[in-house]
């Protein structure tokens, strides 16, 4: 096992290497930079910049050198640490996104768990009640969950939320409780704000799941093993939990390397909706104000938290099917 999470590491490091490149060539093709964006905003509020002025700025924050030189500058911050310095923030760029991908990184969890603490009951259920009514209508639910995206779901919790309760949805906390000490009451809030976000980051994952599981689970249940338990006298819920579930559920893992990269996007999205202080509003700041080194480590940041998730769904795999150890 451990050889084998120790090849997957291994893959990892010119996968980082080839995002870190392609990360900062995608942050260099918008014309300009920071110090022309800045040039331009100070324009559009009335006021100006003369151009001796930005290159001197340019200059000083080495936007004058070439992109290799640029590259290799950043890149070699890396083993100390240090990825940049933001030009919009005045601040280093690891100060910023600590927080940030942590709360990313939360919320993305939390939606998983939820998936698929709802997902494998609903699938099961629909594996061993086929066709049923109540099939019928969880598989319509399904496909809508599939249909729908994340940030419109969004925008109508928002709406309900305030127009229909008249209560706050956007943020990590009510506005009674954002500068209150922590209590009881602050933590329940907190728990409030991240769990709604958390269901609706999760909805499309949940329908997928729902379908993976109701397929996985019919295939298993038509095979010659689980004949062979019914028939020694088992009680069907024995063979279903026992035999079927732990097999049909393999599936599942797989997809979860796929899942986490996407509730890792969405979360990033449905973060400008919800004005939630994840990686989103401070990504879009980023890429709008051309600040690279602060885009460029967000990219790289979320590049690293999608190979983690892959890496996490390969060893429970791999822990639960050992033949795939040996591959």
């Amino acid at each position: 096992m451990l050889t084998f999470i120790f090849r997957r590491l291994l893959a990892m490091i010119p996968t980082l290497i080839l995002v870190s490149i392609l990360t900062f060539i995608i942050i260099q093709l918008p014309p300009g930079d920071f110090m022309s964006t800045l040039a331009a905003n100070v324009g559009s509020s009335g006021s100006s910049m003369d151009a001796v002025t930005v290159e001197n700025l340019r200059h000083q924050y080495g936007l004058d050198q070439s992109p290799v030189v640029q590259y290799l500058s950043w890149v070699g911050g890396f083993f100390r640490g240090d990825f940049g310095y933001s030009l919009d923030w005045k601040r280093p760029v690891i100060e910023l996104i600590g927080d940030r991908l942590a709360l990313t990184l939360l919320l993305s969890i939390l939606s998983l768990l939820i998936m698929w603490l709802i997902a494998i009951p609903i699938g099961i259920y629909s594996a061993t009640h086929q066709y049923s009514w109540g099939d019928n209508v969880l598989t319509l639910f399904g496909f809508l969950g599939l249909s729908v995206p994340d940030f419109l779901l969004g925008l109508v919790y928002l709406f309900v939320g305030i127009f229909v309760f008249g209560i706050s949805v956007s943020g990590l906390f009510s506005s009674e409780f954002e500068n209150a000490a922590w209590s009881l009451p602050k933590v329940l809030d907190l728990a409030n704000h991240l769990f709604w976000p958390a269901i609706i980051l999760g909805v499309g994952g949940i329908a997928q799941l729902i379908r993976i599981m109701r397929g996985s689970m019919l295939e298993i249940l038509g095979q010659q093993f689980i004949t062979t338990a019914r028939a020694k006298g088992l009680k069907e819920r024995v063979v279903i939990n026992k035999y079927a579930v732990r097999v049909a559920i393999n599936p599942l893992i797989s997809v979860m390397g796929m899942q986490l990269p996407q509730l890792i996007s969405g979360a990033t999205v449905l973060g400008i909706v919800l004005t939630l202080p994840t990686t989103g509003p401070l990504f879009m700041r980023a890429l709008q104000s051309q600040d690279m080194y602060l885009a460029g480590s967000f990219l790289l940041f979320l590049s690293l938290m999608l190979m983690m998730g892959n890496l996490l769904a390969d060893i429970a795999l791999a822990w639960v099917d050992p033949r795939i150890r040996l591959e």
